[in-house]
C-alpha cells in the first residue's frame, strides 16, 4: 500500500478568490473533515472554486492524488459546466474524484426516481423530457383529482420543484368516463418548494409557463404522486459508498400543508434538520432496507460498482402507506450527491477513512 503520509487530497467547494487567498483547513465548515483526513496521516487542503479563477484551482487539482467535491448543481446563478470539464479532466489522469461528474449524472439527478420507480422504494412517478409532454400527460393525471409533485431534472434548495392538484374537484370526463385533457384556463393550486413560498391558486396554462424554463438546454421534469403522510416528516440516510452512516430527520419539509381548515399561507416554515448516529432505533429497518436490497438493486441497475459510487451521498425518504402488518414504507424523495452538507458527526471517520482508501488505490494505478 503506498505510503499515506505521501497522499494528498484536496476538499473543493464554492467562494470568492478573497476566501481562497484566506483558506485554512480550520476556516470552513469541512474542518471536522480536514481534521480526520490529518487524523489518518493525509495532507489535506483547502481548495475553494470559483469559475472566476478556474484554471488556478485546474492547476492545484492537478497536482493532489484526490479530490473530495461540495459544489451544487447551481451555485451563484452559474451550474457545474467548466468544474464537471475539470473533474473529468483529472479523473482521467487517474487523480481520484468523488463525486465523479458521471456518476452524479448517473444517480444524482431527479430523473433517478423515474429509473428506480420499480425498486421498493418507488412510487407513481413519470418522466417528462419535453414541455408538450407535460402538456399533454399532466392534466389526465390532475383531472383523476392526483395531487402531483414536479421537480426539474437538476436543482438543488427546493428550486424547481412544485406541488401542483386542481383548485376545485372537477368532473372531467368523456362519454365512456375516462378523464379529458383539461383546458388551459383550468385552475390549481400550486406551491413552490422553495423556503417561504406559500400556495397559490393560478391558470394551468401559467403553471405551463413557469415550468417551460426546466427543459431548456436538454432539461427534462419528474413527476411524482404526493405522499398524504408528508405531515410526518422525512428522513435523509447518509452513506458512505454502501454503508448508512448518519441520519437526519426533519419534521417539518418545505411542503408541509398549513393546518386543516387554515389558509395556506398558515403553512409552517421549515424546521431544523436534527442528526443521528447510523444507530438511531427508529432508522434500523430503513437501514437494512438500504444496505441489503436498495442499494445493490441501484447499482445493478444503473451499471455503478462499488469504488465508484459516493464517498458521501444521501438518500431522502418520506413515508408511504403503512403496509398489511401495519409497518412503515418508505417512498424514495431524492439523492443528493453534488454537495451533501451538513452532515451527522458519525459519518467523518467513515468520509476520510473511505477517501483515503480510494485515493491510495488510484494512485497506485497511477504508478
Amino acid at each position: 500500500m503506498t505510503d499515506k503520509s505521501t497522499t494528498r487530497i484536496a476538499i473543493l467547494y464554492p467562494g470568492n478568490y478573497e476566501a481562497r487567498q484566506n483558506a485554512t483547513p480550520e476556516n470552513n465548515r469541512f474542518s471536522q473533515v480536514f481534521q480526520a483526513l490529518t487524523d489518518l496521516g493525509v495532507k489535506a487542503e483547502p481548495a475553494v472554486y470559483h469559475n472566476d479563477f478556474s484554471e488556478e484551482v485546474r492547476r492545484q487539482l492537478l497536482q493532489v492524488d484526490g479530490v473530495l467535491v461540495w459544489f451544487n448543481p447551481l451555485e451563484g446563478g452559474r451550474d457545474r459546466t467548466i468544474l464537471d470539464s475539470i473533474l473529468r479532466e483529472i479523473a482521467a489522469r487517474g487523480i481520484f474524484v468523488s463525486t465523479h461528474p458521471d456518476i452524479i449524472l448517473q444517480m444524482g439527478t431527479k430523473e433517478v426516481l423515474y429509473l428506480t420507480r420499480d425498486m421498493g422504494w418507488g412510487s407513481d412517478t413519470h418522466l417528462y423530457n419535453t414541455i408538450e409532454e407535460l402538456r399533454q400527460k399532466l392534466p389526465l393525471l390532475l383531472a383523476r383529482g392526483e395531487i402531483r409533485v414536479l421537480k426539474q431534472y437538476r436543482g438543488n434548495g427546493g428550486v424547481g420543484v412544485w406541488k401542483v392538484g386542481l383548485a376545485a374537484p372537477l368532473a372531467v370526463v368523456d362519454e365512456h368516463g375516462a378523464p379529458k385533457l383539461l383546458p388551459l384556463g383550468t385552475r390549481v393550486k400550486v406551491r413552490h418548494a422553495k423556503r417561504g413560498s406559500v400556495e397559490e391558486e393560478i391558470e394551468l396554462g401559467d403553471f405551463f409557463n413557469l415550468c417551460e424554463p426546466y427543459f431548456a438546454n436538454g432539461g427534462k421534469m419528474i413527476d411524482q404522486v404526493y405522499q398524504p403522510r408528508l405531515d410526518e416528516g422525512m428522513i435523509r440516510c447518509y452513506l458512505v459508498h454502501q454503508k448508512v452512516v448518519g441520519f437526519g430527520q426533519q419534521a417539518i419539509n418545505a411542503l408541509y400543508p398549513a393546518p386543516p381548515g387554515a389558509p395556506p399561507t398558515e403553512a409552517p416554515e421549515p424546521g431544523p434538520r436534527l442528526y443521528h448516529p447510523p444507530t438511531m432505533p427508529q432508522g434500523q429497518s430503513l437501514k437494512r432496507k438500504l444496505e441489503q436490497e436498495w442499494v445493490p438493486a441501484l447499482q445493478q441497475l444503473l451499471g455503478i460498482e462499488t469504488e465508484r459510487l459516493p464517498i458521501l451521498w444521501d438518500a431522502d425518504f418520506l413515508f408511504g402507506p403503512k403496509d398489511e402488518s401495519g409497518r412503515d414504507t418508505y417512498v424514495l424523495c431524492e439523492i443528493n450527491v453534488s454537495s451533501v452538507a451538513p452532515f451527522p458527526d458519525s459519518a467523518i471517520p467513515f468520509i476520510a477513512q473511505a477517501a483515503l482508501v480510494r485515493t491510495q488505490a488510484a494512485k497506485q494505478k497511477r504508478r
